[in-house]
């Protein structure tokens, strides 16, 4: 029946006409979110007795007040029915159990934007939950996003790039843990009793990551007085053609987890490595998009050439100077991608200038790939230390470690008695320093990384734009 009334309603175009954001009943459940959210502790729950707090009958009145705005919202998504059903249940057992450690896992369930991923389907999501590179606490978060996914980008999913779990998304509006650098919602950072045995959605917001993007590159092109090719520079200037790019580099990148010579669980669930094994995941995983992306505009296919260049300016520019150095796994895929250009002599710095080679920067971007893969291809036959130190080798030949590092210093300076996941402990929260060229980068666009928190196209996006043009 829910699907059906999904149906229905894309095409009777209920969903894409009435906004869930212009409904005065959103504010009013935004509005309740945002009170219950400073009440809550790290783990979801409420702490009656710390100071400050609220009385019980205090929270259950806002949490009605979400209820009745979320009743008043669902008739426009006929397609949430069952998740909304279910959502209501879990709030009420949650005030029923005094707001402890919350459990949504009922309402995750019902959950279900991959089994009818239909272009600009809305949906309005609640869940407690942690953002990832956001809010890390389980507070109680309002979504509305958009499905993202034009005929072309559904025809390449069933023809080339299977990837039934996915989801292109957009924001329509959000409560406060959105207002960060998160750019995904997946199913495992919500608060439930158990894991489910498989997750059956991921999501990822190519408004935000196209936005971002465009800020971050066309500064680092103007200080690094970057000359671009003319559809090079119209793409960083189209929004559009930017989520374009950012959802098909999505898709495959994603797919890609699962995919190859493979010598240790991709996703590195509950394991503990070193994290330059979990940069070179990300990396290899990029990378394959880059790959993939050459191949499709040798097909005619018009995204493939702009997802290669989102590939290269937001791995070299913004990456390695984003976030903490603690440990930053993609800010390191992406100071390697730099170096290993750099080396072969596709990316110059000189006379205050980055000059890029255009014609060579596939097939050398494609060469490091190839590098990646055989080192996971050759890690099926080796112990996990061995392996974790042929990747240390294939990193430090680009990238220079830390002088102060064991690890640099080979396997006779650590305690090898140890199991392998002690010795991370040996590892240096910043094992592979920014060189010079990317300290001083990281001075320049400090403030307009920033500047991106929280950031979104402008307008609902449907994730239409031009087909792409196939031979």
């Amino acid at each position: 029946m829910t699907e059906i009334l999904a149906q229905e309603a894309a095409a009777g175009d209920i969903s894409r006409g009435a906004r869930v954001v212009d409904h005065p009943a959103w504010p009013q459940l935004k509005n309740a979110v945002e009170e219950i959210r400073p009440w809550q502790s790290k783990d979801g729950s409420i702490d009656f007795e710390a100071e400050g707090a609220p009385s019980l009958q205090v929270v259950v009145r806002m949490l009605d007040q979400v209820i009745a705005a979320l009743e008043k919202l669902s008739p426009l998504l006929p397609h949430d029915a069952d998740y909304h059903t279910a959502l209501v249940a879990d709030l009420r057992r949650w005030a029923d159990g005094s707001f402890g450690v919350p459990d949504f896992l009922d309402s995750l369930l019902a959950f279900q934007p991959a089994a009818n991923r239909v272009d600009g389907l809305q949906h309005l999501a609640v869940f407690p939950m942690y953002t990832q590179n956001g809010n890390p606490d389980r507070n109680l978060e309002a979504v509305v996003l958009r499905m993202v996914w034009p005929e072309w980008l559904a025809e390449l999913e069933r023809t080339r790039y299977d990837n039934p779990l996915f989801c292109g998304i957009t924001f329509e509006d959000f409560t406060a843990g959105y207002d960060t650098n998160s750019a995904v919602f997946f199913p495992e950072t919500i608060a439930v009793r158990e894991a489910p045995e498989r997750f059956s959605w991921g999501g990822i917001f190519c408004d935000r990551e196209a936005a971002r993007f465009r800020v971050v590159t066309e500064a680092a092109v103007d200080l690094l007085s970057v000359g671009l090719p003319d559809d090079v520079r119209e793409m960083i200037a189209d929004q559009s053609r930017g989520q374009q790019a950012f959802v098909l580099w999505d898709m495959i990148h994603d797919r890609t987890h699962s995919h190859g010579d493979l010598p240790f669980d991709p996703f590195m669930i509950k394991q503990r490595q070193p994290f330059w094994m979990y940069g070179l995941e990300e990396l290899r995983c990029d990378l394959t998009a880059f790959r993939e992306a050459v191949k499709l505009e040798a097909d005619g296919v018009t995204q493939g050439r702009d997802v290669q260049y989102a590939i290269l300016f937001d791995r070299m520019f913004r990456f390695p100077v984003t976030g903490e150095r603690v440990r930053n796994y993609d800010g390191l895929g992406g100071q390697l991608l730099f170096a290993y250009l750099h080396k072969h002599d596709v990316v110059r710095w000189t006379d205050n200038t980055l000059r890029i080679d255009w014609e060579r920067a596939p097939e050398v971007t494609n060469q490091l790939c190839g590098e990646i893969e055989d080192l996971y291809r050759a890690g099926i036959d080796r112990p996990k230390l061995v392996h974790w130190f042929a990747a240390y080798d294939l990193v430090s030949t680009y990238l220079a470690p830390h002088p102060g590092s064991r690890w640099a210093k080979g396997p006779d300076a650590l305690d090898l008695s140890l199991p392998p996941r002690k010795l991370v402990d040996d590892v240096l929260p910043d094992e592979f320093p920014l060189s010079m060229f990317y300290e001083a980068l990281s001075k320049k666009l400090k403030k307009v990384i920033a500047s991106t928190k929280g950031i979104t196209a402008a307008g609902p996006v449907t994730g239409a734009g031009p087909e792409p043009v196939a031979a």
